[in-house]
């Protein structure tokens, strides 16, 4: 007969082997998977960060050319109104006493006092015939630079007018003497800022921009804009800044997403910056559409392989459909993202190589395989120890230990000598093993006097809640209480006003008018008809008292209507103690309630200060049934709202004064929603979560525990107290919301 042991150590074996295998194939398969999903994200990732990148770097690149173009509409309309200013000036006498003649057949500025850091210069060409119109031109031209100039010194290297008789109007206040040293032979109309304006090479007549190239005077990197000026359909000027874009050049090779670089070229092919191929003007440049030329031909020249790559990148760029950003460039492995800056019309590239994704991808897949199977081989090892020596016999025992207790055989005996976590868990088998035969002895014991015992506690329960209604009705008096104090105060306090007011009425009337009247008839009663008819006194004493005699009639009709208030407010103090008499009548904490009846006995409580402060109150109420609520606390909560509501709209116009009160069924079918809405000064969002802390307010006579007790008396209820608010002067809203109990269902239930 085979040994038992030896079966369970194969049967083992041969499991944790199958099982080696399949994790394995797992391990495999979710290596592949994790791989191709981290490789998918990574470069959905990837790429959005790098359109993001290139845009924003777009933007920000672009913004000093946007600047110049602000500036030439400026400079352009400055000189367009200046020559229409001075087409009736005499420009002769200020043209000669600023500029002169040369021997050299030139016109340039006078050199006494000159200083061209804070003015401009004027460098005329040999042979301009310098007439009258031309010298308005002339004139109009240096006013125009004198003035703006200086303002965009920050901005661009220098600020300049080209005249199309061959005049530079210029200010530069790195070489300020350029107008007076430049040689008479300069050929400004040759160049490329005076070429791309002429009508021919820029018919919409719109600015334009020349190549970039290095200034051999300052050393920098340069780009010129230029703005054609007509008149009369006749070019006669170009506005022209030289901007400067070393540090735009710097940034585009030094910055740059890791592992990727930037380019710039312009449509026409013209390579701008390369972070590998050095441009400056002894090489010419380089555009990318020209013919291949062989390494070497001339200094600067990028490689054979250099050449073919940037001609593949360059028509990318131009085959994107309209509003792409990223485009893919297989045959190289990349990808390229496109910028267009605005103004000089670049094209701002970062190419990012697509191994810079993979790469991360294959390091994320690596990781997971490698833990894998490290994590299989330890799992295996455990497995086959506790599957062995630990698990197996152990279990079998328990299982027959089990069996037995089901059927009723509390004696198990099981092996207790271990000490690791299996003999205590024989140890507690036979503890409980003994515990559930007592306890089945102890149970049959204590259901013989159960019944008493029960009997007994209900009667003890019933005193305790006998007990609570007394206690839990004293504390709804003491709170409506409260609330009948404070209103009767406030209508007090509004017939105090009123009283207050007719005193003042009193005190104000001019009853003394009355006696000087009758003193004065007393002294003419004997000749009253002539006293009335001739004597300047006599004459104003009938339209007198007819005055005074309206001014009394007045005066008492505003009496009248500060007594008929006094009357009102005494009613209303009244009706305040009646209608809380009414519900102190009502014995039960829990009882059948309507809620729009017991709302509007919460505005008629509020209803004197409510009528003080201009407050109109709306009321939208929707069908609903009658409740099973505490009606004490509800009352409570709606009286303090109300009250609130009216005193946060003390700072706004009594005529935007509105308590909005809005009853309906919540979301959810079971509760129902109580909305008090103001126009008040609100709440801002800081204090929004500390507005039902205790002791908290925001009015300088409040106590901070109104809306404390308000919130904790709708928790007893089972319901909440909410409050949201747009910030500050936006008005607040109150929700209060309570379980729906129908009195009907409440009863049969």
């Amino acid at each position: 007969m085979p040994d038992p042991s030896n079966s369970r150590s194969t049967l083992a074996r041969r499991t944790l082997l199958q099982m080696a295998v399949r994790i394995g194939v797992v391990i495999a398969l979710t290596t592949l998977v994790s791989y191709l999903h981290i490789l998918r994200t990574m470069r959905d990732e990837s790429l959005e960060h790098l359109a993001r990148h290139v845009e924003e770097r777009g933007q920000r690149e672009q913004a000093i050319f946007v600047l110049v173009e602000e500036a030439h509409a400026l400079l352009k309309q400055a000189f367009e109104e200046r020559l229409q200013a001075g087409s009736q000036e005499e420009p002769t006498s200020r043209f000669d006493s600023m500029f002169e003649p040369r021997p050299d057949g030139t016109i340039r500025t006078r050199p006494q006092g000159f200083d061209g850091t804070r003015v401009p210069g004027v460098w005329v060409a040999p042979g301009v015939n310098a007439d009258t119109a031309f010298q308005r031109r002339l004139l109009a031209a240096y006013d125009v630079i004198a003035q703006y100039g200086p303002v965009y010194r920050t901005r661009h290297a220098n600020t300049y007018i080209a005249l199309t008789e061959g005049v530079n109007v210029l200010y530069w206040p790195e070489v300020p003497n350029w107008t007076l040293e430049v040689s008479p032979g300069y050929p400004l109309l040759s160049f490329e800022y005076s070429v791309i304006s002429r009508p021919q090479e820029n018919p919409l007549r719109r600015m334009a921009w020349t190549r970039s190239y290095k200034d051999d005077v300052s050393g920098k990197w340069l780009i010129s804009a230029v703005t054609p000026v007509d008149q009369d359909g006749k070019h006669i000027a170009t506005l022209g800044n030289d901007v400067i874009v070393d540090d735009l050049l710097s940034r585009t090779l030094i910055d740059h997403l890791p592992g990727a670089h930037n380019l710039i070229f312009r449509d026409d092919g013209q390579l701008v910056a390369h972070p590998d191929i050095k441009l400056d003007s002894s090489t010419g440049g380089y555009n990318i559409l020209a013919a291949q030329q062989p390494e070497g031909s001339r200094p600067g020249l990028p490689t054979a392989e250099q050449q073919a790559h940037l001609r593949s990148i360059f028509e990318a760029v131009k085959r994107r459909q309209p509003g792409q950003t990223v485009v893919g460039l297989p045959e190289y492995g990349e990808y390229i993202a496109v910028a267009r800056l605005r103004g000089p019309g670049w094209n701002f590239v970062t190419v990012l190589p697509e191994s810079v994704v993979t790469s991360k991808a294959i390091e994320a897949a690596r990781y997971v395989l490698v833990f894998g199977l490290v994590s299989l081989l330890v799992e295996l090892l455990i497995m086959s120890w506790v599957l062995r020596d630990q698990i197996s016999r152990p279990l079998q025992t328990f299982t027959r230990a089990t069996a037995q207790v089901t059927a009723g055989d509390f004696g198990v005996s099981l092996e207790t000598s271990r000490e690791d976590e299996l003999g205590q868990l024989a140890r507690s088998f036979e503890q409980m093993a003994r515990e559930v035969r007592q306890r089945e002895e102890a149970l049959r014991q204590a259901n013989e006097g159960l019944e008493q015992r029960v009997e007994d506690r209900t009667r003890e329960l019933k005193d305790v809640h006998q007990q609570l209604m007394r206690t839990a009705r004293q504390a709804g008096m003491a709170e409506i209480a409260t609330n009948v104090l404070h209103n009767v105060g406030n209508v007090l306090n509004s017939v105090y006003t009123a009283a207050q007011l007719a005193r003042e009425r009193m005190n104000g009337m001019k009853l003394e008018q009355v006696g000087r009247v009758a003193h004065l008839l007393q002294e003419h009663q004997g000749e009253l008809t002539t006293f009335v008819a001739q004597d300047p006194r006599g004459r104003h004493l009938l339209p007198f008292l007819d005055k005074l005699g309206q001014n009394l009639l007045d005066e008492r009709g505003h009496m009248l209507e500060l007594l008929g208030d006094i009357g009102r407010y005494t009613e209303h103090i009244g009706d305040i103690v009646k209608v809380q008499q009414n519900h102190a009548r009502m014995p039960r904490l829990q009882e059948t309630v309507s809620l729009p009846e017991l709302v509007e006995d919460a505005l008629r409580i509020n209803a004197a200060g409510l009528s003080r402060h201009q407050v109109k109150v709306e009321r939208q109420w929707a069908s609903l049934p009658s409740v099973l609520t505490d009606k004490h606390k509800v009352l409570m909560i709606l009286v303090n709202l109300f009250s609130n509501a009216k005193y946060a709209m003390d700072g706004v116009p009594p005529e935007e004064r509105l308590l909005a009160v809005k009853l309906e069924l919540a979301a959810a079918a079971d509760r129902i929603r109580i909305e008090v809405r103001d126009t008040g000064m609100g709440i801002a969002p800081e204090q929004l979560t500390r507005i039902f802390q205790y002791g908290f307010t925001t009015r300088q006579e409040g106590h901070g525990f109104g809306l404390h007790s308000s919130a904790l008396a709708a928790q007893e209820m089972g319901g909440s107290l909410t409050v949201r608010s747009e910030g500050a002067g936006h008005g607040a809203t109150f929700v209060l919301e309570l379980p729906l109990n129908p009195a009907g269902l409440a009863h049969a239930s």
